[in-house]
């Protein structure tokens, strides 16, 4: 058995619907029984949000929800018609009818449970089970979405609850690559990477997958394979065991731009200040990421820290209003920055990786502001009209490209 999720952009109207019904006959003749999930169609949940917010610029987030379900449905319907008259016999199911139960945050649920009791009869009755993704059912039985990257979570979780052998994500784009072929011509396309590999990617942003869902695929221990729906081609296999006899140095490389940096001058280098600076900015439900505090000079410190760029105004008032009450100086902001990472499971062995991506940037003129590291990567923030450069220049350090490989 496999699970394969396919996105908005795969049925985005019936000439790509019958290329998604081709995708799914293929693996029906390998001999597999199949469970697919979908998005809403193209646009369409954006479009519907928009609508909604132009009766109600603050909607109730329950009737979101039941309004931002309906994208699915649609989905879920079309692609089993199409299904149904390519021959092959088919059953949609709405979330709610799969088993998919979560709590009851609206707009971001978390999944609590799976019962797919009806997904296996449709199976044992022969048919491809379509499941529309993004969405599931809190206790009070009212809809729930799942939030960005939702799909995925649902395709990951149902192929854990099913025992599937893997689960196929069906993108626009037909596979990992060592950076953003957009930026990096030469970007070579990936035969396998590890879940912590890929989750790293994703969350310093690479846009494949959401790192929700690799991290829950990790967790449960789901093997995940991302393919195009648009040309037949191996993919990239993320899974524990993707290395069996060499595990590279450094993967890939990957930029996010979506990013901001705060300063809080002349803070008290005192016990307690910086609680109660990240207590405030917590409260605000703003996720950290980079941290870095100066030597202490007179009494204080600066700190400055990184946040995603959609959270800025949050974390800049917070860091305003902890900073009066700690007595520092003030805050300074810079919106013009990019996180450069390199990502590989082989750096947690292997000495001198960091010295050679400071020096490659080095040598290009490219001023590293903050530095971040983890076991298995290195990020730099950079300004961000340097980011594409800083890209290019660490994925030639490294020689990652289809050049090197060959």
């Amino acid at each position: 058995m496999i699970v394969q999720k396919f996105g908005g952009t795969s049925v985005d109207g019936p000439q790509r619907i019958r290329n998604v019904v081709k995708h799914i006959l293929a693996a029906r003749q390998r001999g597999y029984r199949v469970v697919v999930v979908v998005s809403a169609p193209g646009d369409m949940t954006d479009d519907l949000l928009a609508q909604a917010r132009e009766l109600n610029p603050d909607p109730n987030r329950r009737e979101l929800d039941v309004l931002l379900s309906t994208g699915e449905q649609i989905s879920i319907a079309l692609v089993a018609m199409a299904l149904e008259a390519a021959g092959q016999p088919a059953l949609s199911l709405t979330g709610l009818q799969a088993g998919i139960y979560t709590d009851g945050a609206h707009g971001k649920a978390r999944i609590l449970r799976v019962d797919p009791e009806r997904v296996l009869e449709g199976l044992d009755e022969g048919r491809v089970v379509v499941v529309a993704g993004f969405q599931g059912v809190d206790p009070e039985q009212d809809i729930t979405t799942l939030g960005r990257g939702g799909a995925d979570l649902t395709a990951v979780a149902l192929a854990a609850a099913l025992n599937a052998e893997a689960c196929e994500i069906f993108t626009d784009v037909d596979g990992v690559y060592t950076a953003d072929p957009r930026i990096v011509p030469n970007a070579r396309r990936l035969d396998a990477i590890t879940h912590a590999e890929m989750l790293e990617l994703a969350s310093l942003g690479a846009q494949v997958m959401q790192a929700r869902s690799i991290e829950y695929a990790m967790r449960l221990g789901v093997d995940l394979r991302v393919r195009s729906s648009l040309v037949d081609g191996p993919g990239t296999w993320i899974r524990r065991d993707a290395y069996v006899d060499h595990i590279p140095v450094v993967t890939g490389v990957t930029c996010d731009r979506k990013t901001a940096k705060i300063t809080v001058i002349d803070m008290p280098d005192r016990p307690g200040a910086a609680w109660e600076l990240f207590s405030a900015v917590a409260d605000r439900q703003v996720n950290v990421d980079l941290i870095i505090q100066s030597a202490s000079r007179n009494g204080t410190v600066d700190l400055t820290f990184t946040v995603p760029e959609d959270e800025f105004a949050a974390a800049r008032e917070a860091a305003e209003a902890a900073a009066r009450s700690l007595g520092a100086s003030g805050i300074s902001t810079d919106t013009n920055i990019a996180k450069v990472s390199v990502v590989g499971a082989g750096m947690m062995n292997t000495p001198g990786v960091a010295a050679r991506i400071f020096g490659a940037l080095g040598q290009a003129g490219i001023n590293i502001d903050l530095i971040g590291c983890s076991e298995i990567k290195v990020s730099c923030v950079v300004a961000r009209e340097k980011a594409e450069a800083a890209v290019r220049v660490l994925h030639d350090a490294f020689n990652l490209g289809e050049e090197a490989a060959g």
